[in-house]
């Protein structure tokens, strides 16, 4: 006998409760805005249209199914199961933030704030999570777009998915020192982009301020920017394209560090392989760095498009 679904439903906390969690009370947080020339009436009220939403969705989740809430802060301990359906109620961020997590199930996305958000990712209002539910569970799994995602996995079995982008690169964000090449060992099956074709054996030494590998999905945010300042030829992927850029961040020539390897393109099967000359490297995806993974001297990283998709739900 199956297990009914389970809606699992994502948030974080607004504003107004870091507030409250900050200052104790409404008048110390009222207080601590007016002091900085906000006012605290619009946070509120944000709040309370986040709260609303969330109460419109648990509400429509069937009286058969299982249902579950965890927060954004809780997500690397929270255990997602494969009949969940996730419904994610905030910003589009917090899409972004909860697919490195999953495997295959799918995305809800709530926008409690229309107007506020972009709404690329969180396309639905809270009045509508009945008819989504039921298409999500219909048989073939409903309508979804499938977003192309990028995974890094290390040399010890460590393995880190994300939506959006990877960086890889010094905490604190100091100058990262590595060698940089493709493929299975450094320099063997390039991707194509600028400095293809340099230090092809044993891939380059860089020292830089990181490096980043995006999707599609990520070529609206952090991965645009640097592909404006690149002035690169080729286009952005879309968010299912098969298809990854990476650039790396300010990188430094010495006489021991080069510069001809700085962007590039991956396509299915191919690798950004990263083998750390420091003492710490860090590896992180779309913004959590809280929840990285951590490289010492020697040890390597290879990144590329994940097996994974994230099941958009539209």
């Amino acid at each position: 006998m199956s297990l009914a679904p389970r809606a699992v439903l994502v948030h974080r906390r607004t504003e107004y409760e870091e507030l409250l969690a900050r200052h104790g009370t409404h008048g110390q947080a009222a207080f601590f805005l007016s002091s900085r020339g906000r006012s605290i009436d619009e946070v509120v009220r944000r709040h309370d249209r986040n709260q609303q939403a969330l109460r419109e969705v648990a509400a429509a989740v069937p009286l058969t199914w299982r249902s579950s809430r965890v927060e954004r802060a809780d997500l690397d301990r929270f255990l997602f199961a494969p009949e969940d359906v996730v419904v994610v109620v905030g910003q589009d961020g917090l899409v972004a933030n909860t697919a490195k997590y999953l495997g295959g199930q799918p995305v809800v996305g709530i926008d409690t704030d229309p107007g506020r958000n972009p709404g690329v990712l969180v396309r639905h209002r809270s009045t509508d999570t009945a008819a989504l539910l039921r298409a999500a569970t219909a048989g073939g799994g409903g309508r979804t777009d499938e977003l192309t995602m990028v995974e890094a996995v290390s040399d010890d079995t460590q393995r880190l998915r994300a939506l959006n982008e990877i960086y890889l690169g010094a905490p604190g964000h100091q100058t990262a020192r590595y060698r940089l090449g493709s493929g299975g060992e450094a320099g063997e099956g390039a991707g194509t982009g600028a400095g293809e074709g340099a230090g092809e054996g044993a891939g380059e030494s860089q020292a830089s301020s990181g490096v980043l590998v995006g999707t599609g999905t990520g070529a609206t945010g952090w991965l645009r920017s640097l592909w404006l300042d690149r002035g690169s030829p080729g286009g952005l992927p879309g968010p299912g394209d098969p298809r990854l850029l990476w650039f790396v961040r300010e990188a430094w020539p010495s006489p021991t560090t080069g510069t001809t390897r700085v962007a590039g393109e991956l396509g299915r099967g191919q690798e950004l392989r990263l083998t750390v000359e420091s003492d710490r490297i860090v590896v992180f995806g779309d913004g959590m760095e809280a929840d990285a993974l951590e490289l010492t001297w020697g040890q390597s990283v290879r990144v590329g498009i994940a097996g994974t998709s994230l099941h958009l739900v539209t």
